[in-house]
């Protein structure tokens, strides 16, 4: 089945900005025309293809040709690129998913050495990010999973290093006698959300203990680090971002020389690839210059 490549732009772009007007304007033409078009897009496949709704949204099948259109808009510019064939005006959009901590520390350089590309990123856990890969919902990922998704390439990135921190008013209040299974059973922990397991995996690593202590949860990289400095609770914070603090003693690591590195993956479809070798040697460049060189993983 072949489909009309007006009908995918204007689907891409209700979901992408999500109203029918929204697009309209990006795509500078009458919210009564993207209306017809996505009307004649669902009437081809047979099935919704958006939930009309502020904002509107995807349907699975809406999410899936949108996303192909984009690839789609990818694969023509590396043709026009490689061809040095004059480009149509207007950047192509890729879908990413990341973890916000990468996010937060290195992967914006990425980012910013590839300007042609307008990016559009999923923000999940690491442990989680390749699901968005297998459901084809996204064309790369940043993922702790090292075997490739089905489909995908995976290339080593380096790992990104967390310490356990708290302020020392928290030390004192909840760890005056050490850090312990005991003490850290009872001790309030931050939690990004219910996937992030990374307090659970410093704490088996450290004391040998299976615990689930009671925990904030604050989705936000910026409250980790200002929850910690509050008292509110301990948490696991890329060093990158508290060594200052740190060196000022306003957050002490919870036990000294006991890092948790988290080892990160590049995976990308392999249809992709090559158009998205530039996004690839971006990203492998600021992983350089922003993680760990991969050692063993500890978890």
């Amino acid at each position: 089945m072949q489909f009309d490549p007006h009908h995918l732009a204007a689907l891409a772009a209700v979901l992408r900005c999500g109203s029918f007007e929204a697009a309209a304007g990006a795509l500078a033409v009458t919210p009564s025309a993207i209306s017809q078009r996505i009307k004649a897009l669902e009437d081809r496949v047979g099935t919704v293809l958006i939930r009309r709704g502020p904002p509107c949204t995807g349907t699975s099948a809406g999410l899936r040709l949108s996303k192909h259109a984009e690839d789609v808009a990818l694969l023509e510019s590396q043709v026009s690129r490689e061809l040095s064939l004059q480009r149509q005006p207007g950047k192509v959009h890729l879908r990413i998913a990341v973890n916000a901590d990468s996010l937060a520390t290195w992967f914006v350089a990425a980012m910013a050495a590839v300007p042609d590309i307008l990016f559009d990123l999923v923000i999940d856990d690491q442990d989680h990010s390749a699901d968005w890969l297998r459901r084809g919902e996204v064309s790369a990922a940043v993922t702790a999973q090292d075997k490739p998704v089905t489909g995908c390439d995976a290339l080593p990135l380096g790992a990104l290093r967390y310490v356990a921190t708290a302020s020392p008013a928290f030390m004192t209040r909840w760890f005056r006698h050490g850090v312990t299974a005991e003490t850290l059973a009872r001790a309030p922990c931050l939690t990004f959300n219910p996937k992030d397991m990374l307090q659970r995996r410093w704490i088996t690593q450290t004391v040998g203990a299976r615990l689930s202590p009671p925990a904030h949860y604050l989705p936000s990289t910026q409250a980790f680090v200002d929850a910690a400095r509050a008292g509110l609770g301990w948490g696991m914070n890329p060093q990158v971002l508290v060594d200052t603090l740190i060196r000022d003693t306003l957050l002490i690591p919870l036990c000294a020389d006991a890092p948790l590195d988290i080892r990160l993956t590049w995976q990308v479809n392999r249809i992709m690839g090559t158009a998205l070798a530039p996004v690839t040697r971006a990203i492998r460049d600021a992983a350089q210059a922003g993680l760990i060189a991969n050692g063993p993983c500890r978890v």
